[in-house]
């Protein structure tokens, strides 16, 4: 059997999303060192603000400024802070209930260790020297031994110069991958410009990739089985939006694949010709590359087109 591999991967994509008037004024405030929130029907403050009452659904736009300074309702240690987290040294997550609000924030509160936080201590915003907009302006919250303070009177009419319309949320995943014996050893083939698959015991379906058992009878697959290298374009889309870090023009092609001695489709880019001219029952072959561990397209084999019949169970 081969070494089971392991790798670490990542999974990181920024999040592009709007903003409605509501977080609009509170992350433009947030820039100016003010932190508002929205009142409820029934006279709460929430903090932050949301765009609908959470009670009743109904459509809130009264704005109220709150204190920067508050007290911990709740919190917890973090002794190993983490990528991208608000402070590099070890902090505490905590809940805070702004002075004015009714509700509590969550941020990470500066201190020397566990045993200098407790529910009920006073704190403040340390604002950020550097804002732009975003719940980052708040750098953290620090101990505070001062009265509360009274909230702003009246509300606030949430206008600001240039205010803040959008946000770009980075999201990350790192982890450790493990494919397991059954993707190890498909890996291991197609290092050697191999494919291949496993087949069922019981309904003799060969799955490529394989996944160690077989989805429709749930049984081990063990018996491998080499299967195309040829194959059968069954179905495809066109892609025009290119993705960063991808050396490739758009518009390009990403096809299921239905190779050949196969019960399951795999899907691979299509290359070596027009993208407008790739269609079902194209037969195709891998194209690999100097190096490679895995084929970097599929191109036309010159054969003609696969009839329907022959892929139409693998759509």
């Amino acid at each position: 059997m081969p070494e089971v591999l392991r790798a670490p991967l990542v999974v990181e994509f920024p999040f592009t999303r709007s903003l409605g008037p509501v977080q609009s004024a509170f992350l433009t405030g947030l820039r100016e060192r003010t932190v508002l929130g929205v009142r409820t029907g029934d006279g709460k403050v929430l903090v932050p603000p949301v765009e609908y009452d959470p009670a009743t659904a109904e459509e809130l736009r009264e704005l109220v400024e709150v204190a920067a300074t508050g007290t911990v309702t709740t919190w917890a240690w973090n002794p190993q802070p983490r990528r991208g987290q608000p402070l590099t040294t070890p902090f505490a997550w905590v809940l805070v209930r702004l002075d004015g609000a009714d509700t509590a924030l969550l941020h990470a509160l500066d201190a020397s260790g566990p045993e200098a936080v407790r529910t009920g201590m006073r704190v403040r915003v340390r604002w950020a020297a550097e804002r732009s907009g975003a719940i980052t302006d708040i750098a953290c919250f620090e101990a505070y031994a001062g009265e509360p303070a009274a909230a702003p009177a009246g509300p606030h009419s949430g206008t600001f110069a240039d205010p803040v319309t959008g946000i770009v949320a980075p999201a990350r995943l790192d982890y450790t991958y493990s494919p397991g014996r059954a993707t190890t050893a498909y890996l291991e083939a197609l290092a050697e410009r191999r494919i291949m698959g496993e087949r069922c015991p019981s309904c003799h379906k060969v799955y490529v990739p394989p996944r160690g058992a077989c989805p429709t009878c749930g049984v081990a697959t063990t018996d491998q089985v080499e299967a195309g290298p040829r194959g059968t374009v069954t179905t495809f889309c066109i892609v025009n939006i290119k993705a960063k870090n991808l050396d490739i023009e758009v518009p390009y092609v990403y096809a299921h694949i239905a190779l050949d001695g196969a019960d399951l489709a795999l899907h691979a880019r299509i290359g070596g010709i027009p993208y407008d001219q790739v269609r079902m029952g194209l037969r195709v072959e891998p194209v690999w590359t100097e190096g490679a561990r895995h084929p970097d397209h599929y191109r036309p084999t010159g054969e003609p087109d696969a009839g329907y019949d022959t892929y139409k169970e693998l759509l």
